[in-house]
């Protein structure tokens, strides 16, 4: 049975410019062996037998509209299917994004504009794309070659050659160092970062959280506000038009101090109580302050500080705080206590041989730690904060100076007489 000469359905696109070179797709039935295509009386540029019923061919110049034709050995399509010659405006290019990266190429970048429909090439500089596509008439995207600098990007189609938009190959970044390397878990504290390659820099990032505060002061000096983080390390990267450093810098994000012990938790307005701190978070301690005053101090520990407590001007309980580049932590108070003050003794006299007993009144006996004559510590009974009993030691006939004892210091002495009994 002879085979029926070919048969021309469709042609996509249906049109293309008068310079030629469109691929157009042909569809219709007895293509194989198919021995020439022609757009009108001119023969296709080239074309390829896809399948019986499917040919590509490179459209040759023409005008003005022509029947497209397919030849076997069967015949020649008899079938008026038309293709319209245009004159088609050329590509124009309005954005690239991104625009910038790697010199080593690879990235992606979409491309807008115009007249992209029938793209044969796509530039950057003089080196060609070896990957595009084309996503519409006003889109292409393009895979980036190696190179280096700022080119121009340009797009080839029939009607001509685009204009160009600028894509920068930069760098990647390099970051030697932070400083400081090290702070608080809320952040907002500001780092300097050293390296290179810094230029348009578009993110500083520490761990997996970007900074959104950040200011590229020289291509190799970055000032960076911190983000909020977890307690630990981590590494901190910049990205820039060359793309994202490798890890090359350690921050460390630090808890906050806690404190939960102060002992002795008073003293006396003087100053000068050690006193020890306990809790956690304590290395690289900055400061310990009680109230609004700050402390000598000498870390022990990450759990334990040894500090002087400052002077007060007034008696009362203050907050004791410690701060390291974690933040300041503490919500225990020490307590400033007056001196005692004693103001009368009853009786004042008594026998040289002791036992007498003594009611001692003033203020601030609460906390009273010890009653001495003269040097003679006393038995006391503490009956309220204005007055203490004391029994009276032995000692040598005479005055001897009485006084009170409390964390907040000695009160001044009044006297006690000791006198022998009278002789018979």
């Amino acid at each position: 049975m002879a085979v029926p000469p070919p048969t021309v359905l469709t042609v996509s696109p249906a049109s293309g410019s008068v310079a030629g070179g469109t691929s157009v797709t042909v569809t219709g039935t007895n293509f194989s062996g198919a021995s020439n295509v022609r757009f009108g009386a001119n023969a296709a540029i080239s074309f390829t037998v896809n399948s019986d019923t499917r040919i590509t061919a490179i459209a040759p110049p023409g005008t003005g509209t022509v029947q497209v034709t397919v030849t076997t050995p069967a015949g020649i399509s008899s079938q008026f299917v038309t293709y319209a010659y245009t004159q088609v405006t050329g590509p124009v290019l309005s954005s690239v994004s991104p625009a910038s990266g790697p010199a080593a190429g690879g990235t992606t970048v979409t491309l807008t504009g115009s007249g992209l429909s029938n793209t044969t090439a796509v530039r950057f500089g003089s080196t060609v794309a070896t990957s595009f596509t084309v996503v519409s008439d006003a889109q292409v995207t393009a895979v980036a070659p190696a190179g280096s600098g700022a080119v121009q990007i340009t797009v080839t189609t029939p009607g001509g050659t685009s204009n160009g938009v600028t894509y920068t190959y930069g760098s990647v970044p390099v970051v030697s160092s932070v400083s400081p390397n090290q702070g608080p878990v809320f952040g907002g504290n500001t780092v300097v970062l050293t390296g290179s390659n810094f230029s348009g820099a578009t993110a500083v990032s520490f761990g997996t959280t970007t900074a959104t505060s950040f200011t590229v002061d020289s291509p190799t000096r970055i000032s960076a506000v911190v983000p909020p983080g977890a307690a630990g390390a981590v590494q901190i990267t910049v990205t820039g038009p060359g793309g994202t450093s490798a890890p090359g810098a350690t921050y460390f994000y630090l808890a906050a101090p806690v404190l939960t012990g102060v002992t002795p938790a008073s003293g006396p307005l003087s100053g000068g109580t050690t006193v020890t701190l306990t809790g956690s978070h304590f290395l690289n301690a900055t400061a310990v302050r009680f109230g609004a005053v700050a402390a000598s101090f000498t870390v022990v520990s990450d759990t334990r500080i040894i500090a002087v407590a400052p002077p007060a001007a007034t008696a009362g309980a203050v907050q004791v705080t410690l701060t390291t580049p974690g933040g300041t932590g503490g919500d225990l108070t020490y307590e400033y206590l007056a001196a005692p003050v004693l103001t009368a003794l009853s009786p004042a006299t008594g026998p040289a041989s002791g036992g007498e007993i003594v009611t001692l009144t003033g203020s601030g006996f609460a906390r009273t730690t010890s009653v001495r004559f003269g040097t003679v510590t006393a038995a006391f009974t503490v009956v309220s904060d204005t007055a203490l009993t004391a029994v009276a030691p032995p000692g040598p006939p005479g005055p001897v100076g009485i006084t009170v004892t409390t964390p907040g210091g000695t009160s001044p002495a009044l006297t006690y007489s000791r006198v022998l009994p009278p002789t018979i």
